[in-house]
């Protein structure tokens, strides 16, 4: 295990990677929009009290972005990454930039009839303000997390107003001028200012906001920005890839958090909670999982410290779904063989996204191999049981047994002695008996015993 206490800055930088990948932006995103935003604050001359709740804020700015997903991506009918990141460079209030943004974004790579379909229901959803709820859903949810981690209601307010405008035409709320958070409005400008910089380049991004001054951003604060115009060490600095280090010193020193054992599993089951909202199909699989996890590690006899890694684990597994396309996720029937490589990519994202939070790192290749198996049928790195450990095994029980008792929108959970039969029956060479034998005790306790023997006996013939 870990150190008594940790950087939570640390932590939530390294795992804000994954928020960029639900966003569909490139890798530091998050980093780089905070930065951006600490910059504002030295020039505001903020307190640091200020300074520290906008840090935060910005960090999990996305925090929220994975509960809209799913109405993204049928709204659309289109990959929901593609759609947010198309979003993110468009002057969305503006009715014939909004109206072009639809067209081209509806329906991408459909027959002409069907995006004319989709186009026509971003219309009337707009019309009802369908439109709006996307951004409350976000915004709030993204509020709501800040809340359960205990940052200040200013961080929580920061997101929150992320995407109100100055001249009142934004979302979800059209609050206008000094009514707008001054943190919300600094977060809103910074996070798009990396969007063209990442994109454009420095003298883009500076166009984008001098246009923008008045309408989008506070003309005091697109001012400040403005004055960067010509700092090329700056905006060389905020694109030269490794910002570690300048992340951890853009916090300030006075109020630096740092978290203990509990702690940190808040963050994992914050995380977890940013998962399974991103598909209807998953609500509370990574909680689930973790818990059974736990609970078969116990009945096996494992440490106390090996339970708490397996739970964690359990709670980040599919951390990686983050960066797959709801179109793909939520899609009902078959998937064609492209979609089920890029589903099947998802513990390799696990995998990136982990290893980078130094806290995690013993938990990640746990977490991402959740979907390998004994006999190497698994994916996506094909591994047998020579390469899977007590914990990858006892990880993959758990994600199948959830999986299958969980109620689905799609159809009811199985009962626990079908779902164990079917384990045993069907999956005999692919996941570990004595992990499921465990599951079993942990679910039935004293009756697994006696429960257990007529589905062994079945499993054998």
């Amino acid at each position: 295990m870990h150190a008594t206490r940790v950087s939570l800055s640390e932590v939530l930088a390294a795992l804000s990677y994954a928020l960029d990948l639900t966003e569909g932006q490139p890798p530091g995103h998050t980093i780089r929009s905070c930065l951006i935003g600490m910059r504002l604050a030295a020039d505001l001359l903020l307190d640091s009290e200020a300074r520290s709740a906008l840090y935060y804020a910005l960090l999990l700015k996305d925090a929220g972005c994975s509960s809209n997903a799913a109405r993204t991506a049928s709204l659309f009918g289109s990959d929901d990454h593609a759609v947010k990141r198309a979003l993110k460079t468009v002057d969305w209030s503006q009715t014939l930039q909004s109206a072009a943004y639809a067209a081209r974004n509806a329906g991408r790579g459909r027959n002409l009839l069907v995006r004319v379909a989709y186009f026509w229901k971003i219309a009337l959803a707009s019309a009802s303000d369908e439109n709006t709820k996307l951004f409350e859903m976000r915004c709030e949810r993204g509020a709501e997390i800040a809340r359960h981690l205990r940052f200040p209601e200013a961080t929580a307010q920061a997101i929150r107003n992320l995407d109100e405008h100055w001249d009142g035409k934004g979302k979800p709320d059209g609050k206008k001028g000094d009514t707008i958070p001054l943190l919300g409005r600094i977060a809103g400008l910074s996070q798009t200012v990396d969007v063209f910089l990442s994109n454009y380049g420095p003298d883009t991004a500076c166009e984008m906001v001098r246009e923008r001054r008045g309408r989008w951003f506070d003309p005091r604060l697109a001012d400040l920005v403005l004055k960067w115009r010509g700092d090329t060490g700056w905006w060389d600095h905020l694109l030269s890839g490794d910002l570690t280090d300048a992340i951890a010193a853009a916090e300030p020193a006075d109020r630096i958090y740092t978290v203990d054992e509990r702690g940190l599993e808040e963050v994992a089951q914050a995380f977890a909670e940013i998962i399974d909202a991103k598909s209807p199909y998953t609500y509370r699989h990574s909680s689930g999982v973790a818990e059974y996890a736990r609970g078969i590690a116990r009945e096996m006899r494992l440490s106390v410290a090996e339970q708490q890694a397996l739970f964690r684990a359990g709670l980040l597994h599919d951390i990686g779904k983050l960066g797959v396309s709801n179109r793909i996720l939520d899609k009902q029937g078959a998937l064609t063989e492209e979609e089920r490589q890029e589903v099947e990519r998802h513990p390799e994202y696990t995998w990136e996204i982990l290893r980078r939070v130094g806290a995690f790192q013993d938990v990640a290749w746990t977490a991402a191999r959740h979907h390998e198996r004994l006999d190497g049928s698994g994916y996506p790195w094909r591994l047998n049981a020579d390469w899977l450990d007590m914990p990858a095994r006892i990880l993959a029980v758990a994600d199948v047994y959830e999986a299958l008792t969980a109620n689905r929108p799609y159809r009811g959970g199985l009962t626990p002695a079908t779902a164990i039969a079917i384990m045993r029956e069907e999956q005999v060479i692919h996941l570990d008996m004595d992990a499921l034998d465990a599951l079993e005790q942990h679910v039935y306790g004293d009756r697994a015993e006696t429960l257990a023997t007529p589905r062994r006996e079945a499993a054998v013939r």
